[in-house]
């Protein structure tokens, strides 16, 4: 009976992936509309709700959101305990429901709707806090340990990738003066730094992509973005490791409240431990790396839309372009073609 209620879950998340893919799809085109207005909050409500309603609507499952933008209650955001959906299968999220919301408000790169999900207890909660992070691909995995130096990891990561001048190594970081130490230590080695303004949580996850240009991930940002990371990491087989940095006493005893060991280096496997995973993004505006655009943005033309997202679980992984059909009569009229745009 139990083996077959595993391969009855497993099944589910089959079909879920794309309901997924829905999800921030809708919050994707719901943040463009209002992208380039220079108001970050009037993007990031339209994304959330799009998400929710998403969310609220899918067949079969409900969920749980285990990472969202903090406890609180009532809030108009997508927050952590919120339970959406009447499905008898019960899911946990982790959400962004748009990343890099500067970048939306002024039409520039970089900005992302993204999620992940897990079956029941396969995601790890913790709140809205810092976490110091190194992100690496599958080659250097294995050798790496943030409890090392920077100059060390640098090191053992040129090793792992077979590169003599550690000119050849790209490492992205994110531009804070909480980082400001790292920034110069990484340079000081002779690898080339990306200092990015906003949103780390795309390039942790093409260090898993050869040929990307991003070779490690270091640095502290926000702990929600690390634990999504932390399921597309795992699912591609990359290599990420971990510790909570939280920003004040309050916040200390709140992920205390929540089983988080301040002293424990988390991987990937710690942060999102659950067997059946799926990772969902899509971009608002193009998600670049330092040597090309992995995911476009939203586009529009008359009577719809075109999307570009990736999806990954335990079984594949896609890069998928959608076409939206949002005004059947209007796409009609105008005689849109579905075409790249």
């Amino acid at each position: 009976m139990e083996n077959k209620k595993v391969g009855s879950l497993k099944d589910a998340f089959a079909h879920l992936s794309w309901q997924l893919l829905m999800v921030t799809e809708n919050a994707a085109i719901a943040a463009a509309r209002s992208s380039g207005k220079g108001d970050k909050h009037l993007s990031d409500k339209a994304a959330v709700d799009a998400m929710r309603s998403t969310l609220d609507q899918m067949s079969g499952f409900s969920t749980n959101i285990k990472i969202g933008e903090g406890e609180r209650d009532d809030a108009p955001m997508l927050f952590i305990g919120e339970r959406l959906g009447k499905g008898d299968i019960c899911i946990d999220i982790a959400v962004d429901p748009l990343e890099n919301t500067n970048a939306t408000a002024d039409l520039k790169p970089g900005a992302v709707c993204v999620l992940a999900a897990s079956s029941s207890g396969g995601l790890i909660q913790a709140s809205d806090t810092y976490i110091d992070k190194l992100c690496v691909g599958r080659e250097a995995a294995p050798v790496v340990d943030i409890r090392q130096t920077p100059e060390e990891n640098i090191r053992r990561i040129a090793g792992a990738l077979r590169r003599n001048d550690m000119a050849e190594i790209t490492v992205t970081i994110l531009d804070r003066p909480r980082n400001e130490e790292l920034i110069r230590r990484v340079r000081s080695t002779g690898a080339r730094v990306n200092l990015i303004a906003d949103g780390d949580l795309m390039p942790s996850i093409f260090t898993c992509f050869k040929g990307a240009g991003v070779h490690a991930v270091m640095g502290i940002g926000a702990a929600p973005e690390g634990v999504i990371s932390a399921a597309a990491i795992r699912l591609l087989g990359g290599g990420m490791q971990a510790v909570f940095k939280p920003k004040d006493a309050a916040d200390r005893e709140r992920l205390n409240r929540m089983g988080i060991n301040l002293e424990q280096v988390y991987t990937a496997e710690m942060l999102a431990p659950g067997e059946n995973l799926i990772f969902c993004a899509t971009a608002v505006t193009p998600i670049l790396t330092t040597t090309k655009a992995v995911l476009e943005g939203v586009s529009f033309f008359p009577g719809g839309a075109k999307t570009h997202s990736l999806v990954v679980s335990n079984t594949f992984m896609n890069f998928v372009p959608t076409t939206h059909v949002l005004d059947c009569e209007r796409f009609t009229k105008e005689k849109s073609e579905f075409r790249l745009w």
